[in-house]
C-alpha cells in the first residue's frame, strides 16, 4: 500500500499530471480550440479548391472570348440579352425556374 501512495503521490507525476490537464483543457489554446481550428481550415481548404477551379474556368472563358468572335457574340446574346437590329428576342423562362 504504502509503494502505491508513494508513486501516486510523486512530485514528478503530480507535476506532469497538472500540466497535462491544465494544457489540455486551462490553456488559452486548449485541445478544444485546436479541434475547431483544424476544422475553420478543412472548410477554407475547400473553399480554396472551389476558387481555384472558378478562376480557371473564368480564365478559359475570358480567353475564349477575347480570341473567338463567335463566343463574343454567343456570350453577349445569351447574357445580356444583346441583339442585331431588326432582330427580336423572346425570352422562355423554365416554369421551375419561376418562384411562387
Amino acid at each position: 500500500m504504502k509503494k502505491i501512495s508513494s508513486i501516486l503521490f510523486n512530485k514528478y507525476l503530480l507535476a506532469t499530471l497538472f500540466f497535462i490537464i491544465w494544457m489540455l483543457f486551462f490553456d488559452q489554446r486548449d485541445i478544444f480550440y485546436v479541434l475547431d481550428q483544424k476544422q475553420k481550415l478543412k472548410e477554407l481548404e475547400k473553399k480554396k479548391s472551389y476558387y481555384e477551379i472558378e478562376i480557371a474556368q473564368t480564365r478559359k472563358q475570358l480567353t475564349d472570348l477575347q480570341n473567338n468572335q463567335a463566343a463574343l457574340e454567343k456570350f453577349a446574346r445569351e447574357r445580356y440579352l444583346m441583339k442585331r437590329d431588326g432582330e427580336d428576342i423572346f425570352i422562355i423562362e423554365d416554369s421551375a425556374s419561376i418562384k411562387k
